[in-house]
């Protein structure tokens, strides 16, 4: 007659699974700390160019632009997928070469699949040099 299987005899799986279970929820923190990022310093970028009013500057990182209010500029990184922006300056708005997200040159949303505004930079307009320092 073969061994019937007892209530006891399930104890040791039952042992295991809370012995992983509580193992695991241990690992937790520690991995989620090994995958922490410090953030960075934030990058001053020097312009050297004057930009009168309508003028852009377009910089690895992002794009400078000159209007009746101020300097301000926008990252070329799409919010969709990452993709590198470029400005079409003649018909006045930045498009993703990727899949063909709009967005004006303060960054907003005009035609998807982006559904995120462009971030935008801090800029300083340098008085004396006639430049610009951009923080990213």
């Amino acid at each position: 007659m073969p061994p019937s299987k007892t209530p006891h005899s399930l104890f040791p799986s039952r042992r295991r699974f809370l012995l992983i279970f509580g193992l695991s929820a241990l690992c937790y923190p520690i991995l989620r700390f090994l995958g922490f990022k410090v953030p960075t310093e934030p990058r001053l970028v020097e312009i050297k160019a004057t930009l009168s009013p309508g003028g852009f500057f377009l910089g690895p990182d992002f794009i400078l632009f000159e209007g009746e209010q101020g300097p301000w500029a926008v990252s070329r990184k799409c919010t969709h997928l990452g993709c590198k922006i470029n400005y079409l300056a003649n018909e006045g708005f930045l498009e993703c070469p990727c899949h063909q997200s709009r967005f004006t040159p303060q960054g907003e949303v005009i035609q998807g699949p982006a559904k995120r505004p462009l971030p935008r930079f801090k800029v300083e307009k340098l008085d004396n040099s006639g430049g610009y320092i951009v923080t990213i």
